[in-house]
């Protein structure tokens, strides 16, 4: 059972193919707005001290998400969009620091901008600038 394993994080191969097949395991791409897209990799897993197993005691387990979770919340920041989004706050939250100043200095495009932003955080369209996926929990 997993409770019995310690498995490293998804290797990152930045889409290079190559590195994949030679590896084995490892992710292209990470995330995706749907199940369908999300991939799924092998993780290299270790069986903890104190269990007994038979075979090998590190090996690589399939079936783990190619996803990255870094702290960004959506109703979080959707809350911060409306609330705050004329002072560039959601901007901020998301990591996109030099919109975010521009929306801050014209406060929110004279709300145009602030509530375009709104309707492309709700579409899906505005995501964090590193690329994570948004925290599943409130």
């Amino acid at each position: 059972p997993i409770e019995f394993l310690n498995c490293s994080e998804p290797v990152d191969l930045n889409g290079n193919e190559t590195a994949k097949k030679e590896l084995g395991h490892g992710c292209l791409k990470y995330g995706g707005e749907r199940y369908e897209d999300v991939e799924l990799t092998g993780v290299i897993c270790e069986v903890l001290e104190g269990i007994e197993c038979f075979g090998n005691r590190t090996f690589i387990k399939d079936g783990f998400p190619c996803i990255k979770y870094n702290g960004h919340y959506f109703v979080t920041t959707l809350i911060y969009s409306v609330l705050l989004g004329f002072l560039g706050m959601d901007r901020f939250c998301l990591g996109l620091t030099g919109t975010a100043v521009g929306k801050l200095l014209t406060l929110g495009g004279v709300g145009i901008w602030w509530i375009v932003d709104v309707v492309l955080l709700v579409n899906g369209m505005l995501k964090p600038e590193d690329d994570s996926n948004w925290v599943p929990y409130y």
